[in-house]
Protein backbone atom coordinates (compact mmCIF):
# COMPACT_ATOMS: atom_id res chain seq x y z
CA UNK A 1 0.00 0.00 0.00
CA UNK A 2 1.50 3.74 -0.90
CA UNK A 3 2.51 5.41 1.92
CA UNK A 4 0.92 8.76 0.58
CA UNK A 5 -2.94 7.64 1.77
CA UNK A 6 -4.37 9.87 3.22
CA UNK A 7 -7.04 10.37 6.07
CA UNK A 8 -9.09 12.66 2.58
CA UNK A 9 -8.66 9.40 -0.07
CA UNK A 10 -9.61 7.38 2.96
CA UNK A 11 -12.83 9.20 3.63
CA UNK A 12 -13.40 9.63 -0.11
CA UNK A 13 -13.64 5.93 -0.88
CA UNK A 14 -15.54 5.58 2.63
CA UNK A 15 -18.31 7.76 1.43
CA UNK A 16 -18.08 6.12 -1.57
CA UNK A 17 -18.98 3.09 -0.16
CA UNK A 18 -21.71 4.06 1.73
CA UNK A 19 -23.55 5.99 -1.15
CA UNK A 20 -23.55 2.52 -3.16
CA UNK A 21 -25.06 0.54 0.11
CA UNK A 22 -27.61 3.05 0.36
CA UNK A 23 -28.31 2.27 -3.07
CA UNK A 24 -28.32 -1.18 -2.63
CA UNK A 25 -30.44 -0.74 0.64
CA UNK A 26 -32.85 1.01 -1.75
CA UNK A 27 -33.35 -1.41 -4.24
CA UNK A 28 -33.69 -4.16 -1.47
CA UNK A 29 -36.56 -1.86 -0.32
CA UNK A 30 -37.91 -2.11 -4.01
CA UNK A 31 -37.49 -5.83 -4.20
CA UNK A 32 -39.43 -6.44 -1.26
CA UNK A 33 -42.57 -4.23 -2.55
CA UNK A 34 -42.73 -6.01 -5.22
CA UNK A 35 -42.36 -9.12 -4.00
CA UNK A 36 -45.51 -8.26 -1.14
CA UNK A 37 -47.46 -7.24 -4.41
CA UNK A 38 -46.68 -10.49 -6.20
CA UNK A 39 -47.89 -12.17 -2.42
CA UNK A 40 -51.04 -10.83 -2.72
CA UNK A 41 -51.91 -11.19 -6.46
CA UNK A 42 -51.21 -14.90 -5.25
CA UNK A 43 -53.52 -14.98 -2.45
CA UNK A 44 -55.94 -13.45 -4.66
CA UNK A 45 -55.46 -16.59 -7.52
CA UNK A 46 -55.51 -18.72 -4.87
CA UNK A 47 -58.84 -17.90 -3.25
CA UNK A 48 -60.23 -18.05 -7.07
CA UNK A 49 -58.79 -21.36 -7.61
CA UNK A 50 -60.22 -22.71 -4.35
CA UNK A 51 -63.62 -21.28 -5.06
CA UNK A 52 -63.71 -22.77 -9.05
CA UNK A 53 -63.03 -26.05 -7.47
CA UNK A 54 -66.04 -25.29 -5.20
CA UNK A 55 -68.20 -24.67 -7.92
CA UNK A 56 -67.04 -27.74 -9.58
CA UNK A 57 -67.49 -30.01 -6.75
CA UNK A 58 -70.94 -28.34 -6.75
CA UNK A 59 -72.00 -29.04 -10.27
CA UNK A 60 -70.53 -32.52 -9.66
CA UNK A 61 -72.67 -33.24 -7.02
CA UNK A 62 -75.55 -31.47 -9.13
CA UNK A 63 -74.55 -33.89 -12.52
CA UNK A 64 -74.66 -37.28 -10.15
CA UNK A 65 -77.90 -36.19 -8.50
CA UNK A 66 -79.71 -35.91 -12.01
CA UNK A 67 -78.36 -39.27 -13.54
CA UNK A 68 -79.32 -41.03 -10.23
CA UNK A 69 -82.53 -39.49 -10.91
CA UNK A 70 -82.71 -40.31 -14.61
CA UNK A 71 -81.46 -43.63 -13.96
CA UNK A 72 -78.56 -43.17 -16.38
CA UNK A 73 -75.56 -43.55 -13.93
CA UNK A 74 -72.90 -45.47 -14.95
CA UNK A 75 -72.49 -47.05 -11.81
CA UNK A 76 -69.71 -44.53 -9.95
Amino acid sequence: MPENVTNELILEHLKAIQAKLAEMASDIGDLKSDMRGIKAHMAGFMQSEVAQDNAIAAMQTRLERIERRLEISDGH
